[in-house]
């Protein structure tokens, strides 16, 4: 939940429904957590909390430029990626792929990146590109 509360405004009105700012839960235990620590963030701001939060219901995969959207601003290891995965909904359930958008977008530390970097899939130049690209959030 820090994550959540900390990587958006969860103060500002969505423009539209699509954006808007929500927690879905799936039972009486989510939904005291997302409830305590609306409240707290609420407090910790000083602004009133626009995310809503709702019974899970049905669940819509975004939009294909949705997915993976920092790996696919980073045309080297998307051309490498696009050779693994012909069909789009192999890319979006690719836990590989994933874990590379999240390290592109500087999530997980050089430490972690390098654990796993072997694991990826990525040829070595795409290894050396992601290495850079981490290098330059933590500068």
């Amino acid at each position: 939940m820090d994550i959540f509360w900390h990587e958006h405004d969860p103060t500002q009105r969505a423009w539209s429904r699509q954006y808007k700012s929500a927690i879905f839960y799936h039972d009486e235990t989510q939904q005291k957590l997302a409830l305590e620590t609306k409240a707290l963030e609420e407090r910790r701001r000083g602004k009133s909390i626009q995310t809503e939060i709702l019974p899970f219901g049905k669940f819509f995969l975004a939009e294909d430029y949705h997915q993976k959207y920092q790996l696919r601003q980073r045309r080297q290891l998307m051309t490498e990626f696009k050779a693994f995965y012909s069909r789009n909904i192999d890319f979006v359930n690719s836990t590989a792929a994933a874990r590379v958008n999240g390290y592109v977008g500087g999530y997980g530390t050089p430490e972690e990146i390098k654990a796993s970097i072997k694991n990826l899939g990525l040829s070595t130049a795409g290894q050396k590109r992601l290495l850079e690209i981490a290098d330059n959030w933590k500068n």
